[in-house]
């Protein structure tokens, strides 16, 4: 019998997680895929943002400014890359200046810090490259970018170091409410819990139509974007908004934390919960509006594209509540943008809930904040390399030449708790096949080295998702992989 259940592995349910692993309490976390943050974690912004766009009075606006507070020392603590870079809302117009204003004083009740409203002699001062068009803007200097799935893999990492129990390929078929709690039916069998936390982003509306009426339903929008070669990465030094409209917060031109440039999103409401699926409209919208915004971005330099998403709904807020007649399940869904930003607040604010349904809950009073630290070879002077290298060898053999990245580091993130099991998989965590040629040379060797590590046959080595088989042919017909 479990104490809390969590259902869903994205950067809400691992910041839960985390979050109740500071407690005694028997936790596991649930997620349907094979691996952690492959749903709308994987495909955002990636942006801290810094507050003043959420209505004041809502839960967004709140746990958006609260969650950003955390970041910094966050990221610390778990070893992430986060740099606050800042950002701004470009107006081009006069009344778009009139919506920057509302947002300047809507964030100033919501009480983020050392907003400014610049005009375009500053502006062009903090961006050089915004368009000559602008005429003012909003300057966020507290807004940050993050790696939103090295977010949660090192929340999931920290969470397991503590006790929390990880759960893959469980994805959640029916839930009973019974005397002592309820039982949860999966994939793969069954568990019993008292509590249960319901993050399961873009399903969480189904999730809750197990154990009560409907109240909510998910209303999934996809958004497209382009990630360009870091060769582009110095177009933006913060993070660049249009003015907002009733779809979101417009197309982004920014920095990512490892240097490349990031185009998007555009905004559409899909039927099919798994498209995710680009097109050339979506991407002509992007790539139009990233133009406006920034000028002389090369797009020949575009090295993928790819979709996201986003779970919104009609109430137009978070929702994070216990559900009525289910005593003990815990919604927290709608979580839309800012949900990244706000998911440390948010791990808290549900902890707070879980608090009033059973009472002050006990310390763990071995509970370790800091995740052991990732080796990123190619940041280390000289003499670090050498250091390494003598200790293990494999950080001398480098397998992805575009990021440099090292067989000593893929070795490391597959055998570190919520490790890695993919080819995606070790990308997330390490950045081979991140770079221009996106895996052409260096797929073979993880590949290779996922196989050996994890005692598998090279051929039941899948991209991402459970069935992206790669390998059709034999191991050993395939010339120069197996040496």
């Amino acid at each position: 019998m479990y104490d809390v259940a969590i259902i869903g592995g994205g950067i809400v349910g691992t910041a839960i997680a985390r979050e109740l692993s500071k407690y005694k309490l028997r936790t596991v976390l649930l997620e349907k895929e094979n691996d952690i943050s492959l749903g709308a974690t994987k495909a955002n912004s990636g942006v801290v943002h810094a507050g003043y766009d959420p209505k004041y009075g809502s839960l967004k606006g709140k746990l958006n400014v609260l969650g950003n507070a955390m970041y910094e020392s966050l990221c610390k603590e778990l070893d992430v890359p986060f740099k606050k870079i800042g950002s701004l809302v470009l107006g081009f117009n006069e009344e778009e200046m009139k919506v920057i204003k509302d947002l300047y004083e809507n964030g100033i009740k919501l009480g983020v810090p050392n907003l400014q409203i610049l005009d375009k002699e500053a502006a062009m001062k903090v961006e050089p490259n915004i368009s000559d068009k602008v005429i003012g803007a909003l300057y966020a200097p507290t807004a940050g970018i993050v790696g939103p799935w090295e977010m949660a893999i090192a929340l999931m990492e920290n969470a397991m170091d503590n006790g929390v129990e990880l759960k893959l390929n469980n994805g959640v078929t029916n839930i009973e409410k019974n005397r002592e709690g309820y039982k949860i039916y999966t994939s793969e069998g069954k568990i019993n819990t008292k509590y249960i936390i319901n993050a399961a982003g873009i399903f969480a509306d189904e999730i809750h139509n197990m154990v009560a009426d409907p109240c909510f339903k998910i209303i999934p929008r996809k958004g497209e974007y382009h990630l360009l070669d870091k060769s582009e990465g110095n177009k933006a030094n913060t993070v660049i908004f249009q003015c907002p409209t009733e779809k979101g917060k417009g197309v982004l031109v920014l920095p990512t934390v490892h240097g490349n440039l990031i185009i998007g999103p555009n905004s559409e409401i899909i039927e099919e919960k798994d498209d995710v699926t680009t097109t050339q409209k979506g991407l002509e919208y992007v790539r139009h509006l990233g133009e406006n915004s920034v000028k002389e971005i090369d797009l020949s330099k575009v090295i993928t594209s790819f979709s996201g998403i986003r779970a919104k709904t009609s109430r137009r807020d978070f929702i994070i509540e216990e559900v009525k007649g289910a005593e003990g399940f815990i919604d927290v869904a709608g979580i839309d943008s800012p949900g990244l930003t706000a998911a440390p607040a948010i791990a808290e604010y549900v902890v707070n809930l879980l608090e009033k349904r059973i009472g002050k809950l006990e310390k763990n009073e071995e509970f370790n904040p800091n995740r052991r630290k990732v080796v990123r070879f190619m940041e280390l002077t000289d003499d670090e390399k050498k250091e390494i290298i003598n200790q293990n060898p494999k950080y001398g053999r480098v397998i992805c030449r575009c990021e440099n990245i090292t067989e000593g580091e893929i070795i490391d993130i597959i055998h570190r708790n919520a490790g890695a099991t993919t080819v995606d998989g070790v990308k997330r965590r390490a950045r081979p096949g991140s770079g221009r040629c996106q895996g052409g040379f260096c797929l073979p060797r993880v590949m290779e080295i996922l196989a050996r590590e994890t005692n598998k046959d090279i051929k039941d080595i899948v991209k991402d998702k459970q069935g992206s088989y790669i390998l059709k042919n034999q191991w050993e017909n395939i010339d120069g992989m197996g040496d």
